[in-house]
């Protein structure tokens, strides 16, 4: 059965999202996480892949996506690794370790090889929350015992 009050919820919040002032965007964004459910998780992935959008939106997207834990955001996440700025792919290397989808290992490897070290360390630990030890030294995978 579908919870009409949070359908009304989450269309409200929406409407929110249309707004001109970034920070009530930025605002309904961190709501729709707390809310939750299909439409929220549809709305934030549109906002993780929307390269038009303001940065800290998009990051906040991200980590709200990793909050909710649904793998469709996956594929969304891993191309925000590659977003300008900091807060997009920080937020979403560590939805990606909290969502702990494998599909994410190999964009992961490539990300914590090239980030900087803030952005590496959230690479690492999404990493090991997918069962690879990152050895930088090496730069290989290596497969919890």
């Amino acid at each position: 059965m579908v919870d009409t009050k949070q359908n009304s919820t989450v269309s409200a919040i929406l409407s929110e999202l249309r707004d001109v002032n970034k920070d009530r965007r930025r605002t309904a964004v961190m709501k729709l996480g707390m809310v939750g459910g299909d439409q929220a998780v549809r709305a934030l992935i549109g906002l993780v892949d929307n390269g038009q959008e303001d940065l800290i939106v998009r990051g906040r997207a991200a980590l709200m996506l990793g909050k909710l834990k649904d793998d469709r955001a996956v594929p969304p996440l891993i191309r925000a690794l590659d977003a300008p700025g900091f807060v997009t792919p920080y937020n979403a290397a560590q939805a990606l370790g909290k969502i702990g989808d494998p599909r994410a290992i190999d964009a992961l490897l490539s990300f914590a090889g090239s980030s900087n070290d803030k952005t590496r360390a959230a690479a690492v630990e999404a990493l090991r929350q997918l069962g690879c030890e990152f050895e930088a030294a090496f730069g290989e995978p290596q497969p919890r015992i």
